[in-house]
C-alpha cells in the first residue's frame, strides 16, 4: 500500500476513535472534597450554575457505567448545594451525572436554589421530566438515582406513581425517611398551641415549604406512598443511613427491609463516625457504600475513620 494511503487510513482512524472517545464519560479527573458544605460554597461562587463535570448533555455512558446517575437533593438542598462531594466523585468514577434543583420557587436567587419546597408530587413531576432529558441526550434504557432525605421520596414517588420504574435500575437512598419523620415537630406544634399561636404557624410553614406537612408518619403522602409497601420490585434498593440522624427520627425509618434491598448504617464497625443527616452527604465512608451500591460487582473498600457531624469531613 503507498504511504500516503497508510497515513490517510491512520488520520481516518484517529479520527474515528476520537469521535468514540469525545461522547463516552468524562476522563477528566475533579478534586474532591469531603465536606458537605463545599456544594453552598460552589452555589454562592456560581449562581444557579452546575457543578464542575455535571449536566454535561454530550456524556455518553461507558459499557462500565452504562445507567447515568441522577441526583436527587433534600429538602432546602439544590444541584449543587447538595452535591458538591457526589458530582466530582461519580463523573471521576466514569458516570455521567445529572442534578437539577426540584421543587422551588421560580422566585431571583438565591430563593430559587432552594428546592424541596413544593409538595413532593410536584417535583416527582419535575424529576420525570429530567429523567426523560437524560435518557434522550444520552441513549441510556435507564439511570440510577441518588437521593438525600426528601429526595429520595421524589425519587420513589416518579418510581411507584410516575412510572419511573421502568426507567430507573437503581435507587442509592441516603438517609431516607420512609416511615415518615416529624423530628420533633408535632411537640412544637403542641408548645405553640399552648401559646395560641398554632394556627400561624402551621399557615407559615404551609406556605414557606409545602413539602414539610407531608414528611409525618400519619401524613396523607406517606400513608399513600406506602399502601402497596415502601418498594417497588422492579428496582433495587440501597439505603444507607446514620445512626445520629437528628432529623429522620427514628432513624430506622429509612432501614424498611425488603425483597433485594440491602440496608447500611454507617457507624456499625465504624464507632468513630459522627455524621448525621447533612454530614452524610459528605462523608467519604457513605460516598463508598454508594459507589459500591452504584456498582456492586466490583466492590471497593469502605474506610473509617473519625467523620465529623454536619461536614462529614474525615480526619
Amino acid at each position: 500500500m503507498p504511504r500516503i494511503r497508510c497515513w490517510s487510513l491512520l488520520v481516518v482512524m484517529l479520527v474515528a476513535v476520537s469521535g468514540a472517545m469525545s461522547g463516552a464519560a468524562h476522563a477528566q479527573q475533579y478534586p474532591v472534597e469531603y465536606d458537605f458544605s463545599v456544594g453552598t460554597l460552589a452555589e454562592i461562587a456560581h449562581p444557579g450554575g452546575s457543578l464542575p463535570g455535571a449536566n454535561d448533555w454530550n456524556c455518553r455512558p461507558g459499557a462500565a457505567h452504562p445507567n447515568p446517575v441522577v441526583l436527587t437533593h433534600g429538602t432546602g438542598g439544590g444541584k449543587q448545594t447538595n452535591w458538591g462531594v457526589y458530582v466530582p466523585l461519580l463523573v471521576n468514577n466514569g458516570y455521567c451525572v445529572y442534578a437539577d434543583t426540584f421543587g422551588n420557587y421560580d422566585i431571583p436567587w438565591p430563593g430559587s436554589a432552594i428546592g424541596g419546597m413544593l409538595p413532593i408530587e410536584q417535583s416527582a413531576g419535575q424529576l420525570a421530566a429530567f429523567v426523560d432529558q437524560v435518557l434522550a441526550a444520552t441513549g441510556a434504557a435507564r439511570v440510577d438515582i441518588v437521593g438525600h432525605s426528601q429526595g429520595n421520596f421524589i425519587g420513589n414517588y416518579y418510581v411507584k406513581r410516575l412510572g419511573g420504574a421502568a426507567k430507573v435500575d437503581k435507587l442509592v437512598a441516603l438517609a431516607p425517611p420512609w416511615l415518615g419523620t416529624d423530628a420533633g415537630l408535632e411537640e412544637v406544634r403542641e408548645y405553640l398551641g399552648l401559646l395560641g399561636v398554632r394556627e400561624a404557624y402551621d399557615a407559615g410553614i404551609e406556605a414557606l415549604c409545602r413539602s414539610c406537612v407531608q414528611f409525618s408518619p400519619n401524613s396523607d403522602f406517606v400513608m399513600a406512598l406506602n399502601a402497596d409497601g415502601v418498594y417497588h420490585p422492579d428496582v433495587a434498593y440501597t439505603n444507607i443511613v446514620t445512626a445520629r440522624d437528628e432529623l429522620v427520627v427514628p432513624y430506622t425509618a429509612g432501614l424498611v427491609d425488603g425483597v433485594g434491598v440491602t440496608n447500611i448504617v454507617v457507624q456499625d464497625g465504624c464507632p468513630t463516625d459522627y455524621s448525621e443527616h447533612a454530614g452524610l452527604v459528605g462523608s467519604p465512608r457513605a460516598a463508598a457504600f454508594a459507589l459500591n451500591a452504584l456498582d456492586p460487582a466490583h466492590p471497593r473498600p469502605v474506610p473509617c475513620s473519625y467523620i465529623a457531624p454536619f461536614t462529614g469531613r474525615p480526619s
